[in-house]
């Protein structure tokens, strides 16, 4: 891998991670298209996809940092107050059951998984899914706010979301095992199907992204435990991580910025895009293998 490639890479994780458009899709889809000669799957490149996973980490919990404090605080903190205390254990519990369903499943499917990570057809096929997903979601919550005369003020926030809210949001989180099914865009689909406004949603599945990016990290360090890193390679992967985090960081504040203004065709512009990236991938790799 070049420093160009890396940088780019770099580039696009940040970019991609929190935006619902599947950082994983354009990770595969990508280097297909520009015939890079890759092996995401190479112990070479491990180094590398974890420290891009360090930095996504630490990005978004720096934005978080606030969430993260009320949630340690009210948990070890000594004569906390019982509603502080309260909220605490409350997030902290939706915040496990949403992440155990991706964890238990991914767990079970990885191996019969993985040979899809090898077709950028289907990933192409998989990412045109995630833009249909993504204004089909967006146009039955129109509907339904149309029927109901639901108000934005009146969603629920995640003081009031219950287990069963959150266990259901994490099995949508489940479709991010196929690469070009956003994770954050089936999360933010998840929330808004339970009834959370656009920028609650997001602020859950941002939430929800760090223990799975925390686990996915500690999984890829596990195997680099025996490994010998040159110096390009350690260089390439801090400034990888450097660069994926200030991206990160730079997309989640103007994703929840952008999510404060609740419209009815937030998600729209994003499912566009993949409709368009998706049907655009295929027909290219179709074409031109």
């Amino acid at each position: 891998m070049t420093l160009f490639q890396a940088v780019i890479l770099s580039l696009l994780q940040g970019i991609t991670e929190p935006f619902p458009v599947s950082s994983l899709g354009h990770a595969v889809l990508l280097p297909a298209l520009l015939h890079w000669p890759l092996d995401e799957h190479s112990p070479l490149f491990l180094p590398f996809l974890t420290m891009l996973h360090v930095g996504t980490l630490v990005a978004l919990a720096h934005v978080f940092w606030a969430d993260w404090w009320m949630i340690l605080s009210g948990l070890f903190t000594p004569r906390q107050t019982p509603q502080k205390r309260s909220q605490a254990i409350h997030l902290c519990r939706l915040l496990v059951v949403a992440t155990l369903p991706a964890v238990f499943i991914g767990g079970i499917f990885e191996h019969y998984l993985r040979h899809i990570f090898a077709n950028p057809l289907m990933v192409a096929g998989f990412l045109t899914l995630n833009g249909l997903l993504l204004i089909t979601t967006e146009a039955m919550r129109r509907r339904a706010l149309r029927q109901t005369h639901f108000s934005k003020n009146d969603s629920p926030k995640l003081d009031s979301l219950t287990l069963k809210d959150a266990l259901s949001i994490g099995f949508w989180q489940c479709l991010a095992l196929l690469p070009g099914l956003s994770r954050s865009g089936a999360t933010i689909n998840g929330g808004l199907m339970r009834g959370l406004d656009h920028l609650t949603a997001t602020r859950f599945s941002l939430l929800m992204a760090q223990p799975i990016i925390l686990a996915a990290t500690a999984k890829e360090a596990w195997q680099l435990r025996h490994a010998h890193l040159s110096t390009p390679i350690i260089e390439q992967s801090l400034l990888g991580a450097f660069i994926a985090g200030i991206t990160a960081f730079i997309c989640s504040r103007l994703l929840l910025r952008f999510f404060k203004e609740e419209s009815q065709h937030t998600l729209t512009g994003f499912g566009l895009y993949c409709l368009i990236a998706g049907i655009g991938s295929g027909l290219w790799l179709y074409i031109a293998p």
